[in-house]
């Protein structure tokens, strides 16, 4: 029950990681002389965006919340089978053959159906993680969209590609502050994977 666990929180720290990886490679890339800004270049970074805006802070802390909640669902199963694992082999010479297969075979089972919960709950969480970073594409979109336009943009980079630039040429900020006021937060639960998403292969996702 550990792998989930630790997956859980894996899902619910992926923006937590973006915002220090955005907030690290911002600080390494920026030079003393930013050298001249280049007319009709601009720059934006996505991942500083989802970690540092109030939509994406809100889905962090959110996502947080729902992964403690299924490690609290998952602690129990999880207990529950240690013990009886631990009960078997301290106690399990002295029961008769038969019952022993059996509580062996249930044992099984029990381990069986909480790996089924894990798998799905982790899921869950990665899917409820997927939805809510759509939407804040969907509502940066056409801030973009406005900023490509009023800046005289004539390419737009995405940060990532970009080791070194001026910042004037950097859009990310106005984006921010108009996505906080185009959608200040996002209030969400943890969602089910639609059973044609689950059907597809993993490599697919």
């Amino acid at each position: 029950m550990k792998a989930l666990i630790i997956a859980a929180t894996a899902a619910a720290s992926l923006l937590a990681t973006a915002a220090s990886a955005a907030t690290a490679q911002q600080a390494a890339a920026a030079p003393a002389n930013p050298g001249p800004v280049i007319p009709g270049v601009c720059v934006y970074y996505n991942a500083r965006l989802l970690a540092q805006s109030s939509a994406g802070q809100a889905v962090e802390t959110r996502m947080q919340q729902l992964a403690q909640e299924v490690q609290g669902e998952l602690q129990p199963y999880a207990t529950a089978i240690q013990s009886e694992a631990q009960q078997l082999q301290t106690s399990g010479a002295s029961l008769p053959a038969d019952q022993l297969q059996q509580r062996r075979q249930a044992l099984q089972q029990r381990a069986q159906e909480a790996q089924q919960l894990e798998a799905t709950r982790e899921n869950e969480l990665r899917y409820t993680l997927g939805m809510q970073r759509q939407a804040i594409t969907e509502a940066v979109s056409p801030i973009l969209t406005a900023l490509y336009q009023e800046k005289g943009c004539g390419l737009l980079l995405d940060r990532e590609s970009v080791f070194m630039m001026n910042p004037a040429m950097d859009v990310t900020d106005l984006a921010i502050q108009r996505l906080n006021t185009a959608l200040p937060t996002l209030s969400f639960n943890r969602m089910t994977v639609p059973a044609q998403t689950q059907a597809q292969p993993a490599a697919a996702r």
